[in-house]
């Protein structure tokens, strides 16, 4: 990691400086995990859902070129026009052609975080192009010219406070009005205009079925229906991974998606594209950005069946505590933290270790993804390549040489216990980061083992 990026520990300390807005990130999070709970109890056959939607993404996985050509071949057959992006930047490039082979210098776009991934915005404002993010929580943050902290929720990080005062400087919104109901109604006036005037509309991909050559996008707020239908270009950005073999396969995966994210039955609107109206185009971009090369990795493979349900970030304690900034990634949380040292590992080696690896997020993961035992894998993948601090690196080493002798591991706790109760300020000091957010415990009297060997019988 270069000397000016700052990682996770760092950035997370900087969120954690406003009690007030910790406190309440975490407690709506884990509102949402709660509501996600009471939602899949009510469906006595959750778990074979898991199970199915798992296996179905194993064989997509398995097949995925196969499935791939299929699509591609169903969906031009119905009047799609097919791009293949390897990465980012010809992914950007695409869409930015698109936009100008039809003399176009605005776009709506809806919610993707595929484009957040490939830093779409900012190449097209590069070229002249003006995108605005209709979801009503990326056109906050778009205000607010930050990155989502969330991919359900992407400005969950900012108090209702702080939009109406972005609104107040950006919408002309009377100052100090903060009521949800009026900035909701603003917002809506707002992008009516956008709505009816932009003759692009760039939308992602949920699912993508192979069988038909149709595509699904999921939303709340129908903001994709109406940029797509309105549009006369309609461009889909869709990772790679998005594929699903048969129509009836989408039944299992739109019954988790919504449950595992806000706790509803089911999303507001999940819309089918097939094939474009008549004068109109339509285009999907198939984005690899290292999705392949996660493919080839045995042991991250996994990690591309996500659907994006961000329920991993609900439950997170790491996460709700730090905030979705502190990953300095597209895609926060602890599926970010899989996803993101597959394209750079040294830019985000810090990520895999932002976790108590409590299992919690592996639990609520709707298609079965391991992602506690991913992240400790990654940790062992990226000390192996040499893409630790030095400090942390001879901690690790030195704990290792304790541990590897009874001997030395009991000589060291008596040590520890002594520094402890006799010279205090040794550990209770800004220098360790365990004691800046945490009152040191009393120091035992005896450690276990001499506690045990008195007590036995």
């Amino acid at each position: 990691m270069s000397a000016a990026t700052k990682d996770h520990a760092e950035l997370a300390e900087v969120f954690n400086k406003d009690n007030e807005r910790v406190d309440w990130h975490d407690e709506t999070l884990w509102w949402i995990r709660q509501k996600r709970d009471i939602a899949v109890h009510k469906l006595p056959e959750w778990e074979l859902l898991r199970e199915t939607a798992s296996q179905i993404k194993n064989n997509v996985l398995s097949n995925l070129s196969n499935y791939l050509q299929e699509f591609e071949k169903n969906a031009l057959a119905n009047g799609i026009q097919i791009h293949w992006a390897a990465d980012a930047k010809e992914h950007n490039a695409i869409v930015l052609e698109l936009i100008q082979q039809n003399g176009i210098t605005q776009m709506v776009k809806s919610k993707s975080m595929l484009t957040e991934e490939c830093h779409l915005n900012e190449h097209l404002e590069a070229n002249g192009i003006g995108v605005i993010d209709s979801d009503l929580g990326e056109r906050i943050v778009q205000l607010a010219k930050e990155m989502p902290s969330h991919i359900v929720l992407p400005c969950i990080h900012k108090k209702k406070e702080e939009i109406g005062d972005l609104f107040h400087i950006h919408l002309n919104t009377p100052k100090g009005n903060a009521d949800p109901q009026f900035l909701t109604e603003t917002a809506r006036q707002h992008l009516r205009d956008t709505f009816l005037t932009r003759k692009a509309a760039l939308t992602g991909v949920n699912f993508a079925v192979a069988e038909t050559g149709e595509f699904v996008v999921c939303t709340n707020e129908g903001n994709a229906d109406m940029g797509a239908h309105l549009a006369d270009v309609h461009i889909a950005s869709m990772g790679i991974e998005k594929i699903i073999p048969e129509r009836k396969h989408l039944g299992v995966f739109l019954r988790l998606l919504t449950r595992s994210a806000t706790g509803q039955p089911i999303t507001t609107y999940s819309s089918h594209f097939v094939k474009p109206r008549k004068g109109k185009q339509m285009h999907i971009i198939l984005v690899d950005n290292g999705r392949s090369v996660q493919l080839g990795r045995e042991d991250f493979r996994n990690s591309l069946k996500c659907i994006r349900c961000g329920a991993c970030m609900n439950t997170c304690p790491v996460y709700r505590r730090s905030g979705g900034h502190s990953y300095h990634y597209a895609i926060s949380g602890p599926i970010g933290s899989i996803l993101a040292p597959n394209l750079d590992m040294e830019k985000y080696a810090d990520l895999p270790f932002a976790s108590t690896l409590c299992g919690s997020c592996s639990n609520v993961c709707p298609v079965k993804i391991d992602i506690h035992d991913q992240l400790y894998k990654w940790r062992q993948v990226i000390v192996k390549n040499g893409y630790v601090p030095a400090a942390k690196k001879a901690s690790m080493q030195a704990m290792a040489w304790v541990l590897a002798s009874p001997g030395k591991y009991h000589m060291a706790g008596k040590v520890a216990r002594f520094t402890m109760k006799l010279a205090p300020f040794a550990v209770n000091n800004q220098l360790n980061p365990w004691y800046k957010h945490r009152d040191m415990p009393e120091v035992p009297k005896q450690s276990f083992g001499e506690w045990y060997s008195k007590n036995r019988k």
